[in-house]
């Protein structure tokens, strides 16, 4: 029998993630439905401004997308622990395939008003709601605790490769082809994801069931849980702060690209796939050198990303904006796998949806209260100032939770 090509030997010993088939599945649904993921998010982002004209009306779209998770994430987390995630994930990006459906035929047949994306918003947040918790704590049961880190920042990596193709394809399309386009692609990009998921042999039910008491009963139980594991409480501080005041790129880069740089769609693109670059190869740095999540890296991250938000305000320069916004990538990545891993790895397998449900309301849920805030900032003070303004209360923050946990030890 013949050994395997060298080069299949390092990418398992680069990747190991990828040699679990359950993962190979998902992974490879997933680039595909994720790239179009990307393709909707900036047509949309860019349709509301065409719409409207208004940071403030752009600010309350995100906000309405996110507000579902702020609000039931607890509840979804306590699901997750109950239901087989696989069914899960097969109900839930279904319906995202059928409200991207219901976009483009709306923008297709010039029907579309402002109020049916706040709609469609509030549909999909409620959607992610479920979705979010139930994959994150879905990787662990397909690549086992040793892969985790690995499998995370591939994950990261297949986000921010279609963070980096889907931005630039939509501003061209929007450009040369108009918008429906952009929400079709998104709609049959779900058709992959669907298939990969129907060939994962796991069926996510966790082996240690939550029992069948009263849902805030076992919202309570997992809540009490976290504040007994430091390792899981003080990740989600740090990590509701970073999501709150500095990862309010949705709003904040369209305003950037339009008001400030006076760019069209294209610019609008290529600013998104700057920090999708960045974004994609530390995940695949991550991926490849990184084994254990170390806690100094998310501080610096944090740090990190208010320098180059502040930056951003200071300096309007379109070619160093990319700049900016590409290490903002890096170390947006550097932030999240390191936070994800360390919390997921910190979890046992009884609490992981409710544990996994918390992370997502503090990294996506907080989204409702940083749109608005940004885009409130932006129509009273401008869109520069805003860059200023979330840098400083990032690092402030960050400065007092590190100070915090170096007293604690």
């Amino acid at each position: 029998m013949k050994n395997p090509p060298a080069f299949l030997l390092k990418l398992k010993s680069t990747f190991p993630a990828l040699c679990h088939k359950d993962f190979r599945y998902f992974f490879i649904g997933s680039c595909i439905s994720l790239i179009g993921t990307w393709i909707q998010n900036t047509g949309q982002s860019w349709l509301v401004l065409t719409l409207t004209n208004s940071a403030f009306k752009l600010g309350l779209v995100t906000a309405l997308q996110f507000t579902p998770i702020l609000l039931f994430s607890l509840f979804a987390g306590a699901a997750v622990d109950r239901y087989p995630k696989k069914t899960i994930l097969m109900i839930t990006q279904t319906t995202m395939m059928i409200l991207a459906l219901i976009l483009a035929i709306l923008v297709y047949t010039n029907k579309i008003q402002y109020w049916h994306i706040l709609i469609l918003a509030t549909c999909l947040g409620i959607a992610n709601t479920v979705d979010m918790p139930t994959r994150q704590s879905f990787i662990i049961e397909m690549v086992g605790k040793s892969d985790l880190m690995n499998a995370i920042a591939l994950n990261s990596s297949m986000f921010n490769g279609a963070r980096l193709i889907g931005p630039g394809v939509a501003g061209l399309m929007i450009n040369y082809l108009g918008f429906p386009l952009c929400f079709f692609i998104n709609a049959l990009s779900f058709l992959p994801l669907l298939y990969g998921i129907t060939k994962i042999s796991v069926n996510g039910l966790s082996k240690k069931p939550a029992k069948n008491r009263a849902i805030l009963s076992e919202i309570k139980e997992g809540l009490i849980y976290i504040s007994k594991t430091p390792d899981i409480y003080k990740t989600v501080v740090l990590v509701g702060i970073v999501g709150t005041f500095a990862m309010n790129y949705s709003v904040l880069i369209p305003l950037q690209a339009k008001m400030v740089l006076h760019k069209g769609s294209q610019g609008f693109g290529y600013l998104m796939s700057s920090m999708g670059a960045g974004s994609l190869i530390a995940a695949l740095i991550v991926a490849a050198k990184s084994k254990k999540p170390k806690k100094a890296l998310l501080y610096t991250s944090s740090l990190l990303i208010s320098i180059m938000l502040f930056s951003i305000g200071e300096i309007k320069i379109y070619s160093l904006c990319m700049l900016f916004l590409f290490i903002i990538g890096v170390f947006n990545v550097l932030f999240s796998t390191t936070a994800n891993s360390k919390i997921q790895l910190a979890a046992t397998d009884e609490y992981r949806g409710r544990v996994m449900s918390v992370y997502a309301l503090v990294f996506s849920g907080v989204t409702p209260i940083g749109s608005l805030f940004a885009g409130s900032l932006s129509t009273k003070f401008g869109v520069s100032a805003t860059f200023i303004i979330s840098a400083l209360v990032t690092a402030s923050l960050s400065l007092i939770v590190m100070l915090g946990d170096l007293k604690d030890k």
